[in-house]
């Protein structure tokens, strides 16, 4: 595996290292080749560390709270919108019962600055376009909320990947929970044994798990300041176009 560097300072015409893949072979009911690919949003495909920052420093101005720091926000997002407010609040040390309006106004900053602070992951569009050519179908399934997730694909120029696009009010439950990755299968009209999940944390991998999906964690993106090379998956990738090797595996 190529993990010695992050994926932040690559540039986009880097390639994949050639050691890159490191794929697993078949493990009981998975399937060597996937039927279709589901992909998680922030940290997968998109590095949207800077939107959070931004976004959360214009709620907490709103409400007369200092400020966080981006290394709070990296190791805090990743579990929805509602968590990341609330845990923010608490750690700016907010008065009890300012949820409600904390979170109408973090919802209004994002709608306006959703996607200015964030960039496409170097190898993701190459990547996507690997696994249109093989046709499989994709779908995207987030925490964040369908909406702005929806509006973010849009503006960075990748929501005709994608059949399906659902995020964390879809359903009734959110990752790590496995009922939307369940869901989506559902809509993408495959197992889960041959349904790959692509995304970045231990929430990734544990819906997958509890799914029965296969797992590929990418290595850049946000685990709570966990490594995500400890977390057993079919592969860790430096670069969603390193998944070509194992696709075709």
């Amino acid at each position: 595996m190529c993990a010695s560097r992050s994926s932040r300072t690559r540039t986009a015409s880097a390639r994949p290292c050639a050691g890159s893949r490191r794929c697993s072979r078949r493990t009981g009911a998975e399937v060597s080749r996937p039927q279709a690919v589901i992909l998680d949003l922030d940290g997968t495909l998109v590095d949207t560390l800077g939107d959070f920052v931004a976004v959360l420093g214009l709620t907490l101005a709103d409400l007369g709270l200092p400020e966080v720091g981006r290394d709070f926000v990296e190791r805090t997002i990743g579990r929805g919108g509602e968590h990341l407010v609330r845990q923010t609040l608490a750690h700016a040390g907010a008065k009890p019962g300012l949820f409600d309006h904390a979170w109408s106004l973090y919802q209004a900053h994002y709608a306006d600055v959703n996607g200015a602070h964030a960039t496409v992951y170097p190898g993701v569009v190459e990547g996507l376009e690997v696994l249109r050519e093989l046709q499989l179908p994709l779908a995207v399934l987030t925490n964040k909320p369908a909406a702005p997730a929806r509006e973010l694909l849009k503006r960075k120029g990748l929501a005709s990947h994608f059949r399906h696009v659902f995020g964390g009010d879809d359903f009734p439950r959110k990752k790590p929970d496995p009922l939307p990755l369940l869901k989506t299968c559902e809509a993408l009209g495959t197992a889960p044994s041959a349904t790959w999940m692509v995304g970045d944390s231990r929430n990734d991998a544990e819906a997958a798990r509890g799914a029965g999906c296969p797992v590929v964690l990418m290595t850049y993106g946000y685990n709570h300041g966990e490594d995500v090379r400890a977390i057993p998956a079919r592969a860790h990738l430096d670069r969603l176009d390193a998944i070509s090797a194992c696709v075709r595996a």
